[in-house]
């Protein structure tokens, strides 16, 4: 025979011994293992490597352990299931958390099916914590609008607390409207937020007053807040829905549009905020009615009234209301 023909050095080498495969046939042949080192010995391998091996048979439940140090093999089948069974039980209570909160998400998203008329359409959640897990979890599913109602309030930065997770879906494709009041142009810590959120992608128009905090996702779902005892309502009916959509429309209409490069109030805007000052000065409320109304605060309110009366020459508040009446649209 050729030696051309031969095969080549090494190609019928027999393959790498399995330390494990070994260390588990040898427990299956003599029902017991005394001694890891005496079982090293006969197998014919390093102890380390044949403790490491008998480690990892523990691990897999293939071997386990007597009082006296001793190792006894398992059934192959029931290794597995003590091995896979846990993981199993945890994917399944992963399952059954997602299948929990999917439901939870659908709670809010839509009406229960079969309710007819108002019946679980309308619910009130207390507390900063209830209100804002409840504008985060809608915020998630938001996927197509986003509109919000931010009221100039004494309390901004609760307002702000409890209306921060909308604005997690800008840049998710998602189209968000904000109207707020004009004072947030003035203030620099109101329009330094109002240009970090133009600059993330939302549309931002001011009005004179704004008259609650209210969100309005995916028109399916609107979150009415009331700040002053810190409870909000969850709408789900679908007429009161459409409502405060055309709502919100209506203000968006007649609100200013916000530009970071603006500064301060606009001729448009001092106008605008001059007809409000009038028209609730003309129904007889005070400076600090009128402030709370449009709100600001009462020295900012003033200043506003002041620059009124000189702007329409009138010494008094009752005459600048007549002179008011029949400049501005005060309806």
């Amino acid at each position: 025979m050729s030696t051309a023909t031969l095969p080549p050095p090494g190609a019928f080498s027999m393959p790498e011994p399995d330390p494990e495969a070994e260390l588990y046939r040898y427990a299956a042949r003599c029902g017991r293992i005394p001694s890891v080192d005496t079982a090293a010995a006969h197998l014919g391998l390093p102890a380390d490597t044949v403790h490491a091996a008998a480690a990892r048979l523990v691990e897999l439940h293939l071997l386990r352990t007597e009082a006296d140090g001793g190792l006894v093999p398992r059934e192959p089948s029931a290794a597995a299931e003590l091995v896979v069974t846990p993981l199993e039980r945890a994917m399944y209570e992963r399952r059954e958390m997602a299948d929990r909160l999917r439901e939870r998400i659908d709670g809010i998203t839509r009406a229960p099916a079969g309710v007819t008329g108002h019946a679980g359409a309308l619910d009130r959640l207390e507390g900063i914590a209830e209100i804002r897990g409840l504008v985060k979890l809608a915020a998630e599913v938001c996927r197509d609008e986003l509109v919000v109602l931010h009221p100039g309030e004494a309390a901004d930065d609760l307002v702000d607390e409890l209306l921060d997770a909308c604005y997690s879906v800008l840049g998710d494709g998602v189209g968000v409207r904000v109207v707020c009041p004009h004072r947030s142009r003035a203030g620099y810590a109101e329009r330094a937020r109002l240009t970090q959120l133009a600059g993330r992608g939302a549309r931002i128009r001011t009005l004179s007053r704004v008259p609650q905090a209210a969100v309005v996702f995916d028109r399916s779902l609107a979150v009415t807040v009331d700040v002053d005892d810190l409870s909000a309502r969850r709408v789900r009916d679908q007429g009161m829905v459409r409502f405060l959509l055309g709502l919100f429309d209506q203000l968006w209409d007649g609100a200013t549009p916000f530009a970071a490069e603006d500064q301060g109030y606009s001729g448009e805007i001092a106008h605008d905020l001059q007809q409000a000052v009038a028209r609730l000065m003309a129904q007889g409320l005070t400076d600090e009615v009128v402030a709370r109304r449009l709100g600001m605060s009462v020295r900012t309110c003033r200043r506003h009234i002041a620059a009124m009366l000189q702007n329409l020459d009138a010494v008094s508040r009752f005459q600048a209301g007549v002179q008011a009446a029949s400049r501005f649209t005060l309806a």
